[in-house]
Order: C-alpha cells, then structure tokens, then sequence
C-alpha cells in the first residue's frame, strides 16, 4: 500500500481541475448509479464540494471531490461507512475518463 502511495498522490495533487459536469457526476452518484450511496448524503456532498470546509479543498480537483464525498460518509454508520468508501474508487475512476 505505501509503495503505491507516491503515484497517487502526485495524480491526486497535481491540482488539475476536473473536466467534466460536476454537479451533474454528483448526482449521478446518488441517482443513476448502481453505487449504492445512501441518496440523502447528496447535498452534504455537493455542500462540501461546493464550500469546502478545509482551505485545502477550495480547488475543483478530484481530490476535493473525493474528500467531498468521504466526509460525508463519515455521518453513517461504520458498516454504511466502509461499504460507501469501498465503492468509492471505482466510481470516481469513471470521473477521469470523463
């Protein structure tokens, strides 16, 4: 895990801007999406994502959206929680190819 820690976090910091809709991908993740994701945590993401709590996240990149996202699920459950969190990777996988 830490040997691939390097790779990830130079994509995730490289500070580009995501390059597709947004909003849209949000809801896309609580609606259309097979994710799984508890529907009524989509508007504490799009808070988050949108004004960010942390200065650090005041850029549009996937990385404040992934934080977006796990910090919100931070208000379920521990089981909820790591299932939401497992799923995570795979669906903002599909935000880079977009």
């Amino acid at each position: 895990m830490q040997r691939n820690f390097g790779p990830l976090n130079s994509r995730l910091s490289s500070g580009s801007r995501l390059s597709f809709q947004t909003l849209p991908f949000i809801y896309q993740a609580f609606i259309e999406k097979e994710t799984g994701f508890p529907k009524h945590l989509s508007r504490r993401v799009h808070d988050l994502y949108f004004q960010p709590i942390h200065q650090e996240f005041q850029g549009r990149t996937l990385w404040s959206l992934s934080n977006a996202f796990t910090s919100a699920f931070k208000e379920l459950d521990p089981i909820s929680q790591y299932k939401a969190t497992a799923k995570l990777a795979g669906f903002l996988q599909s935000a880079r190819r977009s």
